[in-house]
């Protein structure tokens, strides 16, 4: 089967860790994605966020977005896949983790993202139809 570098996403536009949520927001809408990694100046992935953090943890909480980095948005230690892992991986983690997104990293570098879309692009639709089970029938992390 196809490993993850197959099917991912390589131009991946990062967030620095000093970068605002407004500056974030931005971003997401120019490139009308949900998510974006944050990348710290270590060229070191740092976490990931998403529309749905900036609405909970910034809009509903009354915090100023012009204010708060979306370094305070990282929470725990972001779920990556290997480039040349195998999308059996990738399903895996997936699943695992309840994402929807999934850095790819080789080495200690950020090469590109797998999102659902990505998968159900290329995968058989019963593997997708079972990915979207189980991820949708639990809490998001992302």
């Amino acid at each position: 089967m196809a490993s993850v570098r197959e099917i991912m996403t390589e131009d991946t536009t990062c967030v620095q860790e000093t970068d605002t949520v407004v500056e974030a927001a931005r971003k997401m809408r120019d490139l009308k994605v949900g998510a974006l990694p944050i990348c710290g100046q270590d060229d070191r992935l740092k976490g990931m966020v998403t529309d749905r953090d900036v609405a909970i943890q910034v809009v509903a909480e009354g915090r100023d977005p012009g204010s708060v980095k979306v370094s305070e948005l990282a929470q725990g230690e972001v779920v990556t896949i290997g480039a040349d892992d195998s999308l059996e991986e990738l399903l895996r983690t997936m699943s695992q983790y309840a994402v929807r997104r999934v850095p790819v990293i080789d080495g200690h570098r950020l090469v590109g993202i797998v999102s659902q879309a990505d998968v159900a692009r290329r995968l058989p639709q019963d593997m997708v139809g079972e990915l979207v089970n189980l991820i949708s029938g639990a809490p998001s992390n992302d």
